[in-house]
């Protein structure tokens, strides 16, 4: 069956009172991006609901990829819109859609009504009782089941009448750029992609930097890199890159500090480089992937120590997540693949082999007085020589 129209739900932006219709015109906004490769639709609000009317001819499962990627939306519903409201015109409308939805009617069922027009003259009970009638004269094979239906089949009733029966799940969250611009220190492991879709499902729109240190490591991981920011751009919408050449640094750091602090260090300074260009492009925070205790550098004292060293807020979406909680929604937006590559980044090359794990903020910044004015040279120059890729 073709459908020309979508009902799409959401949740939290009810709860928006006064400030509702920006959430809500922002979400019309997703949608229409998200479809625009998609052919040609109307995209309207009404009381509740958004609906989007096919104005021209479209793949089908292109159109429901793209609305499951819209975070703010909790629900795609494809619909029929009906003849008229009239009662006669929705009682034949409900009987032509099940004739062309289902091939047996060996299944149980029960109507729903949402009156979106409360003026309607037919209430909301009135008309399931009614229709379920109907339906049941059509279709003898058919049983009502009110407590655990196998088909739910609704009406709804607005401008125009809708019936459809399938609600296919959404992303879920608010939608994009609704809630300010962030910083992402995104690497080609699993954990920092899926932390920018955890952020972004929060309305959040994210801008990303990536340490590179050639020759330690190689062009394809930063291609990889390039690759993820890709996936996690479906949902995030674009993303300016910002790739950073990172290998004079560590590699100060590594023959002036003590090793089993060279990973707080080196953490250190790129949250520093971060929030430069997280303060020029008005950023108003800094989004990272660490989990508490995952590794050395994630433990309590660990995020403390690296936390001193910035002026934004970090956001850590993924603090109480499980690693396994976080593979799992790699594996769901598309990412684990990618992020498994065995192509090592900057992270991995300059690990400590015993790395201190209760570092203290005055031990640290003693250690990073050895470095001298010779550091202060080497990251001006990696941010002067940074790299700018649009996604």
């Amino acid at each position: 069956m073709v459908y020309k129209a979508f009902i799409v739900k959401y949740s939290e932006i009810s709860l928006k009172g006064k400030n509702r219709f920006i959430f809500e015109d922002k979400l019309c906004d997703q949608i229409s991006l998200h479809l625009k490769e998609c052919g040609e639709f109307l995209v309207k609000k009404e009381e509740g609901r958004v609906f989007v009317e096919a104005l021209s001819d479209y793949d089908y499962d292109e159109v429901i990829d793209a609305l499951q990627h819209v975070f703010g939306i909790t629900a795609i519903c494809p619909a029929v819109r009906l003849k008229s409201r009239e009662w006669e015109d929705i009682a034949k409308g409900a009987v032509e859609y099940m004739k062309e939805n289902y091939s047996s009617f060996d299944f149980t069922f029960k109507v729903f009504c949402k009156r979106g027009d409360k003026h309607y003259p037919i209430t909301s009970p009135e008309i399931c009782v009614n229709l379920g009638e109907v339906l049941l004269d059509n279709f003898p094979t058919l049983k009502v089941d009110v407590k655990n239906p196998q088909e739910k089949i609704t009406i709804e009733i607005r401008n125009d009448a809708y019936v459809y029966s399938t609600e296919i799940k959404g992303a879920g969250g608010m939608p994009l750029g609704t809630s300010g611009k962030a910083m992402l220190l995104l690497s080609g492991g699993i954990d920092s992609p899926v932390a920018g879709y955890m952020i972004a499902k929060r309305g959040v729109t994210i801008e990303a930097t990536y340490f590179h240190a050639p020759p330690y490591t190689s062009e394809r991981a930063k291609e990889k890199v390039i690759d993820l920011a890709k996936i996690i751009s479906k949902y995030t919408g674009h993303i300016k890159l910002h790739v950073v050449n990172f290998t004079d640094v560590q590699l100060h750091i590594y023959e002036t500090c003590p090793h089993d602090e060279l990973t707080i260090i080196m953490r250190r300074y790129m949250m520093m480089i971060a929030e430069h260009f997280a303060n020029k492009d008005q950023c108003i925070g800094l989004v990272t992937g660490e989990s508490i205790g995952q590794v050395a550098s994630q433990t309590m004292q660990s995020l403390l120590t690296t936390n001193a060293v910035c002026t934004l807020p970090v956001y850590r979406p993924l603090i109480a997540f499980d690693k396994q909680d976080i593979i799992d929604i790699s594996e769901k937006i598309g990412t684990f693949e990618t992020s498994i590559l065995p192509f090592e980044d900057c992270c991995t090359i300059f690990v400590a082999k015993h790395p201190v794990t209760k570092p203290t903020l005055q031990a640290i910044e003693k250690s990073e007085k050895k470095l001298g004015e010779k550091m202060e040279e080497l990251v001006k120059t990696a941010i002067d020589t940074v790299e700018i890729i649009e996604i």
